[in-house]
């Protein structure tokens, strides 16, 4: 399938280094393709940005069979364009297709799809440190009927903008709530997918938590309100003793590639990287112990966020004294490296534009 390009004739202006905010800035262009059960996926174009027209009885306003992923382009002083392992994006994105019943799409061409479109808006990728340009592919239903069924119809739809250092001033550690009373997924559910309805399902302990003052929410599983999951957007991994510990993949949570990346980093370097169940009961009694060293989150906005405190049920801990550990520093100074060209990429992560 060929990809038709149309560019804007009013380019829009750029935002300076400093003026970067994290998803209120977008490029000058935009990918669609269309799904058809007659054409399959069909009519893949390059246009300039511009709002989506849809009937008002379009199934995914009704019935949220949606779906995205997030990635990130990087410029490299010697002026080349860096994709982290977007086929393993590709593939998750695939994967979210399959649990809601969305067609598929080629992993080759969708790969050419966001290279030829990071390619396109090329002069929008920031240069300053720690700048990129996010990459947000997503695929919806289309068809307008009223009724509980797959759609027949979708689009594929990718948009891009540039944004600054998810951190001004290095990586800083963050304040953890313990949801008590919300569950963000259950096995069998969506949880280990990117489907929108997760994100509208953990609004509301996120307000929560941002009223108590803390950053973010960390998940306990959705049965026992035991064993731990995911904090926020991102995975979470501790460190005791000399184990380092990532709840594993038990179908209600998402299998984030900076958390494949950071265990492949780590059993690489040969520390003791486990994926099991561990209990928040686990990580209090480790405290308890003096055996907790570091807890950090991973994920595409962020990479590497530390984390400084959590509190469960009124009881707050301190994490390394509020400081970034070493471990989590060495993963963040890494994975950077790799993705703006400063290090060897010895993995053949990168893809390049």
């Amino acid at each position: 399938m060929t990809i038709s390009v149309e560019r804007t004739k009013t380019p829009k202006q750029k935002p300076g280094t400093d003026q970067l905010v994290f998803g209120k800035v977008f490029s000058d262009h935009m990918f669609i393709c269309d799904y058809s059960p007659d054409k399959g996926w069909h009519n893949a174009r390059i246009v300039p940005y511009q709002n989506l027209s849809i009937d008002p009885s379009t199934m995914t306003l009704h019935y949220a069979q949606s779906i995205f992923e997030g990635l990130k382009a990087y410029k490299t002083k010697d002026g080349h364009v860096n994709l982290f392992r977007p086929r393993e994006n590709i593939k998750r994105l695939n994967a979210s297709c399959r649990r809601l019943c969305i067609p598929t799409v080629d992993e080759e061409f969708a790969l050419t799809a966001i290279k030829k479109l990071v390619d396109v808006d090329r002069d929008w990728i920031p240069e300053g440190d720690g700048t990129s340009l996010y990459i947000r592919p997503f695929i919806f239903a289309t068809e307008p009927h009223i009724g509980v069924r797959p759609s027949t119809t979708y689009s594929f739809v990718i948009i891009t903008g540039p944004v600054g250092a998810y951190y001004k001033e290095g990586i800083n550690p963050v304040k953890i709530y313990i949801e008590p009373n919300y569950v963000r997924a259950v096995r069998g559910g969506l949880g280990e997918i990117k489907a929108s309805a997760n994100y509208a399902a953990s609004l509301k302990a996120q307000v929560e938590a941002n009223e108590k003052g803390y950053t973010q929410v960390l998940w306990l599983d959705g049965v026992e309100k035991k064993y731990i999951e995911e904090v926020g957007t991102m995975n979470v991994f501790f460190i005791i003793g000399d184990e380092i510990v990532t709840p594993e993949l038990s179908g209600s949570i998402l299998p984030g590639i900076t958390r494949k990346s950071c265990i492949e980093l780590l059993r690489h370097w040969g520390y003791n990287m486990n994926e099991r169940r561990i209990s928040i009961q686990e990580v209090y009694e480790a405290h308890e112990k003096g055996l907790l060293k570091e807890v950090f989150g991973t994920g595409t906005a962020a990479v590497i966020s530390p984390v400084g405190e959590l509190c469960w049920n009124g009881n707050v801990i301190t994490i390394n004294n509020g400081k970034t550990g070493p471990i989590s520093q060495r993963l963040y100074d890494t994975l950077t490296g790799i993705q703006y060209g400063k290090l060897p990429d010895e993995f053949g992560w990168i893809e390049k534009v």
